[in-house]
Formats: structure tokens, sequence, C-alpha cells
């Protein structure tokens, strides 16, 4: 058995270094296009409508995403997904060579690199208890967490010292570079399909098997309402954070650069942390702090001037944000069954994520429209608020974010309150609780 686990861990690391090569080029790409539009617009809409473009076709497919990944080769899915999000990077390579590249087109890309990168990344999580055992569902949420973070701290950095001198073609050229070892370390893995245990069923029964499952889970329920809840404000921050360092530092490209880098190495710190550690118990308690702890930073941010404090700041929130993510896949791998996950891993995302278009849609808007006009030095609250925030370029952005950040900071504590949320871990049993042998495990 011994042998068995150390050939998963040493695939499962495998195609995560691949996974991360990919999201690192893909990060730069991100960083890129922002910079891009802020040039042609100068505006907070179009990089808020960058986010939701991104969001939204995720979000739509992600039940039919559980059918195919329930069903069909998870390697080759991953395969589909990475080849796909290469091909639309070429596309946008050639619109920007010949003079064609408008928003729109970005939009698009947006669109469908999100899709098929969120089909690969399902089935590599749905592939994660195939591959190693449940000691280590914890460690694999981390290494999850340290992945993102990674792609934090080199992304902007390299997109930041490489955009100037390149500008956007050369940032496309290297995504396209680490597509290819992405797709490398897939062909070089033989992933394991667990054993079908029911018969496949028909597609319409298939797309409503992760809301009944969940629908007989109260705490299941409670941990996608208060996602569901925080992701608002999170995908709402997130969609205007570029702004708000941009407004405030007069188009510092460099400042914002290492603003995200801060956040990824500050997810790093929090994600080796949890590798080492296994995370907190009970896991709800990481969860739940995972989401209140990083808002302190984002309010601070808002509230205070000076690019090394924004640093700083950007840093210690996110060295608890890994803890979050980190976290709930634990909890979610320990209590659903693997030949279910792809399915109720694929509703899981619908619900907690059915927000976050919302929260990237209205942020852009209201910081053009409401909340920058009112804090110039004639708007409506230059009196008031303004009279001790400040008042000028960014200002206002910057008090969105504050809004937006306090209100997930009470949703993070509220979940305390709510026993079915709070003792999650003790109402809901394991999948293998009462099957201490894993076959499907065995013959990995």
């Amino acid at each position: 058995m011994a042998r068995t686990l150390s050939k998963g861990l040493l695939a499962y690391g495998t195609i995560w270094a691949g996974q991360c090569a990919s999201l690192i080029g893909s990060d730069m790409t991100n960083f890129a296009v922002t910079l891009w539009a802020w040039e042609q617009t100068g505006q907070a809409t179009p990089i808020s409508l960058l986010v939701f473009f991104t969001l939204t076709p995720k979000v739509a497919v992600s039940l039919f995403a559980g059918i195919w990944v329930d069903r069909y080769n998870r390697k080759q899915l991953m395969l589909l997904g990475n080849g796909v999000a290469g091909l639309s990077t070429i596309v946008i390579l050639i619109l920007l060579q010949t003079h064609r590249l408008s928003l729109w087109h970005l939009f698009i890309s947006c669109g469908v690199n999100s899709l098929f990168s969120y089909i690969q990344n399902l089935s590599f999580s749905a592939s994660t208890t195939t591959l190693i055992s449940k000691q280590h569902y914890g460690r694999a949420g981390a290494m999850n967490a340290l992945k993102s973070s990674g792609a934090y701290v080199f992304a902007p950095a390299f997109a930041g010292a490489l955009y100037p001198w390149t500008g956007l073609i050369g940032v496309l050229g290297i995504d396209l570079l680490t597509f290819g070892l992405a797709m490398i370390s897939l062909w070089l893995i033989d992933i394991p399909q667990p054993v079908q245990k029911e018969q496949p069923q028909a597609w319409q029964q298939q797309i409503m098997f992760g809301f009944r499952y969940i629908s007989q889970q109260p705490g299941l329920r409670a941990i996608l309402i208060f996602l569901c809840s925080s992701n608002l404000f999170t995908s709402a921050s997130v969609a205007i954070m570029p702004a708000v360092i941009l407004l405030r530092s007069g188009n510092d490209v460099r400042l914002l650069a290492m603003v995200q880098s801060a956040l990824g190495l500050g997810g790093i710190l929090g994600a080796m942390v949890l590798s080492i550690s296994g995370g907190l118990t009970p896991r709800i308690y990481g969860l739940l702090l995972g989401i209140a702890l990083p808002q302190l930073g984002w309010i601070t941010i808002s509230m205070v001037e000076g690019k090394w404090v924004w640093v700083v700041l950007a840093f210690a929130s996110a060295c608890f944000m890994p803890l979050a993510g980190a976290s709930n896949q634990a909890i979610w791998l320990a209590k659903v069954d693997p030949n279910l996950q792809g399915r109720v891993f694929a509703t899981r995302y619908l619900l907690a994520q059915a927000s976050t278009p919302i929260g990237a849609a209205i942020a852009g808007p209201l910081s053009d429209h409401l909340f920058e006009p009112a804090l110039q030095s004639q708007g409506i609250l230059s009196t008031s608020i303004g009279s001790w925030l400040g008042t000028g370029p960014g200002m206002g952005t910057a008090l969105q974010l504050s809004l937006f950040a306090l209100c997930n900071l009470l949703i993070g504590l509220s979940g305390y309150g709510f026993r079915q949320l709070r003792e999650v871990e003790n109402l809901i049993p394991d999948f293998d609780q009462n099957s201490p042998i894993r076959s499907w495990a065995i013959k990995e």
C-alpha cells in the first residue's frame, strides 16, 4: 500500500507542477490584459467586465461539467481544457499582431479561457481522491492554494517587468509556452478513473443529482449559503482592486505588480504553514477565519496612504487566504464519495459562485458613476466622509473597497453563530466511515 501511495503522490505532484506553470502564464496574461484595458479607457468598468466575463461562463456550465467529469475520462478532459485555452490565446495574439484587437475580443477570450480552465480544474480536483490517500487531503488543498498564491507572486512581477518592454504580445508568448508545459505533464501521467458504482442516469437526472445530494445535507447547504454571501463581496473587491491602486498611485504599474506579488507571497507563506500543519481542526474554523481575517487588511489599505504600507498589508492579509480554500476543500473531500464528486463539486461551484458575476458586474459601474464622483473635490461626500478619508482620484473606489471588505468581515464572523455551519464536520459522517478499505484506491 505504501508503494501505491508513493506513486500517487508523485503523479499528483507532476500534474500539479504543470498546472502551476500554466497558471503563472495565464495570470501574466490576465495582468497584462488588465493593463491594456486600463490604457484604452482609464475606467474601472472595463476591468470589472473582464472579471465578469471570466466568472459567468464557469458558473453557467458548472452542472454540465460535473456530468462530464464523472462520465468521461478525466485526463482527456484536462487535455481538452488546456488545449482550447491555449488556442484562445493564439487567436488573441493574431488579433494583436494585425492591430484588430478590441475589448470585446478580450471579453470573449476571458470567457473561453475560464470555461475550459474550469473543466480542467474540476477534473483535477475530482481526481485527487484517486491519486492520494485521505490523510493527505488537507495537504492537497494547501498545495492548490500554494499553486494559486505562487502564480500571484510570479505572474504580476514577470508581467509588470515585461509589459513596458514588449507590451501584451510578449506576455501572450510566455503564456503559450506554459500551456505546452502543462500539456506535457498531463501526457506523462496516467490518471486513474474511479470504479463506477451505479448505472449511468439520464442527463436530466444527473444535473439534479448534485442538488438532491446537497439538499439532504443541511451542513453542506450552510457552507454554500455562507460562501455565496462572501463571494459576492469578494468578486466585487477583486474587480476594483487594480483601479484603486492605479488611481491612487498615478497609474504606477510596478506598484500594482508589487501589491499583487505581495498577495502571492503571503498566500505562499500561509499555504506552506498549512502544508506542514495540515490546517486547523475542526476545519470549519479555518474556513470562517480564512474569510474574515484578510478583510482587516483590505479595510486598512483603503484608509491609509503609502506604497510600502499597501504592500505590507497585502502580504499580511494574504497569509490567511489559503486557510479558507484548503479547509473548505478538505471538508468536501472527506464527506463526498469520489464517484459522486464530479457532479456534487460542480453543483457546489454553481451555488457558491452564483453571486460572483453579480459582484463583478456592479463593482465597476458603482466606482465610475457613484463612489468615485462622490469623493472628488466637489462631490456629495467631499465635506462629510471626504473630510477625514480625503478626496481625489481613487478615494471613492477605496471607500467602496473598504465597505465590501467590512461586509465580508461580518459574514465571516457571523458563521460562528450558526450550529449547522459551526458543527458541520460532526453532523455529517465521512464518506468512508463505514468502509475502512477503499478498493478503488488500491487499484490505483
